[in-house]
């Protein structure tokens, strides 16, 4: 299954539309089919992310990752990368492909945007397009499997994803 490149998803949506805002209603998931928003944790970063499903999920937990810290992509000459990636089940999928994304800020100074995924019995193939980092005021140290579970509802999937910071 391939789905749009987060980009196209975002045309049209000013930044106050965006769910990272803690500010939102808890219902938003009730009016807007796939998104992600921050929830307030003690001691380290939590969003929730939802999405009609798993490949969205994992967009919408990319661009959640990326507001969390507020990262600003240069914008100049587009770079891609692809990925392929396993997992036993889909809660290590979003855990493995997140910090693969960290890895690649942390190795290239890459942040992504632009995301065409392919999933199949557990594998993820992923053409990233993004730039180089221009800014990121926070740091995330790595994703957390604490509490990390995948929810299938009426509207699709949910899961909230902790980030160590």
């Amino acid at each position: 299954m391939e789905i749009a490149g987060a980009q196209e998803l975002f045309e049209g949506i000013q930044d106050t539309q965006l769910c990272w805002n803690p500010l939102y209603s808890l219902n938003m998931r009730d009016s807007q089919p796939a998104g992600y928003r921050e929830v307030e944790h003690t001691a380290d970063w939590e969003i929730e992310a939802w999405g009609p499903d798993l490949a969205e999920l994992l967009v919408q937990a990319a661009s959640g990752m990326y507001a969390l810290a507020k990262t600003r992509l240069d914008p100049g000459p587009r770079q891609y990368r692809l990925l392929d990636l396993t997992a036993e089940d889909p809660e290590r999928l979003v855990v493995t492909f997140l910090s693969e994304l960290l890895y690649l800020g942390e190795t290239e100074n890459l942040g992504f945007d632009d995301f065409d995924l392919i999933l199949e019995d557990g594998r993820l193939k992923a053409r990233l397009g993004g730039a180089p980092l221009a800014s990121q005021e926070k740091e995330i140290k790595a994703v957390t499997y604490h509490n990390l579970e995948i929810r299938r509802d009426e509207l699709g999937l949910s899961a909230r994803v902790v980030f160590d910071v």
